[in-house]
Formats: structure tokens, C-alpha cells, sequence
């Protein structure tokens, strides 16, 4: 059952891929299955330097997570117009900047909820986009 267009932050994929985390790897998969998933090139960029340099991954084991990333989910990039809409997201609701460049692709690609532990969890930006820790239960 599909639930809906999502945004996913970089830590959703990380967890597929890390075998030290059993039950959040579970819920990413799960979200990644039941969903129309959006993502942008700065979660692509996130994911390669952390399973690359803190999980240690192969290169030829990343590239193949960046493939299937690609594969399954619609890979935004950020654009002029992003980053000016992350300013003034920041300037707003006092997240860091490259929270707010995930929350403005997110909200440029008519995403109803931006999955991640990284952020204010419930809190609803622009009266169109919710935060959802996938985690906060586990």
C-alpha cells in the first residue's frame, strides 16, 4: 500500500546499509517500500562520505548502494532556487543550513513529510511538510 510521496533524508538510506542498527534498518526498508520516495543530491553526497569513511564500505559496495538509490528513489538536485529557499527556511525556523536545503528540495517537490531523526520531530513547516522521526519509537 502506497502511503504517499516522501522525502528522505541521508540517514534513512545509511541504516539500510548499516548492520549495527537491526531495527532501523528494518524501518527504512519498510519506508523505502510503502512509498513514493524523493531524495536530493545532497543526501547522495552524505551517503557516499558516510559509508564510505564511517562504515568503511568498499567503493564498488557504495556505488552500487548509489545505483539502487537511484533506482528506487527520484534524486532532486539543488538548484538556485533551493538554496534561496533554504535561507529563508533557516531564517524562519532556525535549523542548520543543510537541514534547511533538505526541507526546501522537500518542500520544491510536493513531499508531505520529510522522513529523518535529524530534525524536530511532529513540527509541520509551511503547513505542508511534516518531519517524521522513523525512529522516535524504536
Amino acid at each position: 500500500m502506497n502511503a504517499g510521496k516522501i522525502f528522505l533524508d541521508s540517514n534513512v538510506f545509511i541504516y539500510m546499509y548499516d548492520s549495527s542498527q537491526p531495527a532501523k534498518k528494518e524501518a527504512s526498508l519498510v519506508l523505502i517500500d510503502i512509498n513514493d520516495c524523493v531524495t536530493s543530491t545532497q543526501a547522495i553526497n552524505e551517503i557516499s562520505n558516510v559509508l564510505t569513511r564511517k562504515i568503511k564500505l568498499p567503493f564498488s559496495v557504495v556505488k552500487q548502494v548509489l545505483e539502487d538509490i537511484y533506482r528506487i528513489c527520484e534524486v532532486k538536485q539543488l538548484q538556485k532556487h533551493t538554496i534561496f529557499y533554504a535561507l529563508e527556511i533557516m531564517e524562519r525556523f532556525g535549523f542548520s543550513y543543510y537541514d534547511c536545503l533538505m526541507l526546501a528540495s522537500a518542500l520544491e517537490n510536493d513531499c508531505r513529510v520529510l522522513y529523518s531523526e535529524d530534525m524536530s520531530d511532529g513540527q509541520v513547516i509551511d503547513d505542508k511538510l511534516r518531519i517524521v522521526n522513523p525512529y522516535k519509537e524504536l
